[in-house]
């Protein structure tokens, strides 16, 4: 690594309050999600030192703002905060100080000068209905905005539920028409989907530094979602999930269960058909995340959970048949079920113990036997 430019990089990351070690850690993290080899953390901080920014054009669409929100949310500048805020953001309607033509024109600029390598982002989902009229900027439809950048992009990353899947606009009976990014600009290349309500910031970094390293984005899921963040479901890495094992759960808001942080499975939360790293990344610098909390995950990384998922706060049934099980029993035999775990594992240790003593008396006997 050209040591200048390292030098000048981990000075701007500590005039930010970014020491050297929690630029390393951070790198190692990446490394860690992506299941990558120890050598990968120095090739992921010389790429972030030395490699030039990607430019970036954020377009925000049918949306609450949550996933810009949560993107700007710093309380302690942490290094994927850092990393994501030395981006060359040539465009975003929130945060530019540039308004109107000129935004417009910077729009025009930042696509036409970086065609073919610019990353696209967009949050919030895009409306068809009225011939796109539910959504204009400077007089022109988000479906019009969304197909003639995205399609010049390098690659576009849908952020937030309402980009990768319509989301709460979307959802049952649609008025405005509202789409994902990839049913309202179809046939896109190096599509990504990273969902959520909102996205969380950690992943979009990551997402960004492994492919400012390796120069090609990760493995996606069948709905186009990065794996390392979206592999396995949250039931999986839940802290509450022993709970759930021994049949300990939240009977009602405030009762003793929940304040010993039993599993919310009664509840309502749909941990185990939702995927992603909650669990691990958490949200406000790591401090916490809704089900440490004490609130049930209600699966907002999910294709059309608004509909889907609802009820909130009525427990999901735990077979494939669709039939509801008796929660009340599943504790039981949960219970029943380790025991019969610990009763197999001390009849087997007994078994065992039986036969060593069998053995050796037999040996001892044939021992004596030629002896005689």
């Amino acid at each position: 690594m050209d040591k200048r430019v390292n030098d000048q990089f981990l000075e701007e990351l500590n005039a930010r309050g970014v020491s050297r070690r929690e630029f390393l850690g951070f790198c190692a993290a990446v490394a860690a999600s992506f299941a990558l080899p120890g050598k990968a953390e120095a090739e992921i901080a010389k790429a972030v030192a030395t490699k030039p920014k990607p430019t970036l054009v954020w377009l925000e669409f049918q949306d609450c703002c949550g996933n810009t929100e949560s993107f700007l949310r710093a309380g302690q500048p942490s290094a994927a905060e850092i990393i994501l805020d030395l981006l060359s953001i040539d465009y975003h309607e929130t945060v530019m100080a540039a308004a109107g033509h000129r935004a417009e024109e910077a729009l025009k600029k930042a696509v036409e000068e970086n065609k073919g390598k610019f990353i696209a982002v967009v949050e919030g989902s895009i409306p068809t209905g009225a011939g796109g009229a539910y959504c204009t900027i400077g007089g022109r439809s988000a479906l019009s905005i969304a197909n003639e950048v995205c399609s010049q992009a390098g690659a576009t990353i849908a952020i937030g539920t309402c980009a990768s899947f319509g989301g709460l606009p979307a959802a049952s009976p649609n008025p405005t028409g509202a789409l994902s990014v990839a049913e309202a600009v179809p046939g896109l290349k190096n599509l990504i989907n990273l969902s959520a309500c909102p996205a969380n910031a950690e992943n979009l970094a990551a997402l960004l530094v492994y492919w400012l390293t390796f120069d090609r984005w990760p493995d996606l899921d069948r709905y186009r979602r990065p794996l390392f963040a979206y592999g396995k479901s949250i039931h999986d890495n839940c802290e509450r999930r022993a709970h759930f094992d021994s049949g300990q759960y939240v009977e009602q808001w405030g009762d003793p269960g929940h304040r010993r942080g039993y599993c919310l499975f009664k509840m309502g939360c749909k941990g185990p058909v939702t995927f992603q790293n909650c669990p691990n990344i958490r949200w406000n610098s790591g401090t916490n995340w809704p089900i440490g909390c004490g609130h049930p995950c209600l699966g907002c990384a999910e294709p059309n959970f608004w509909d889907s998922m609802a009820p909130y706060y009525n427990h999901l049934a735990l077979d494939k048949t669709g039939a509801q099980p008796n929660i009340d029993k599943v504790g039981f035999w949960a219970t029943l079920g380790l025991g019969g775990a610990f009763a197999a594992h001390a009849v087997a240790k007994i078994a065992g113990s039986k036969s060593r003593v069998i053995a050796e008396s037999a040996a001892s006997t044939s021992g004596k036997g030629e002896e005689a």
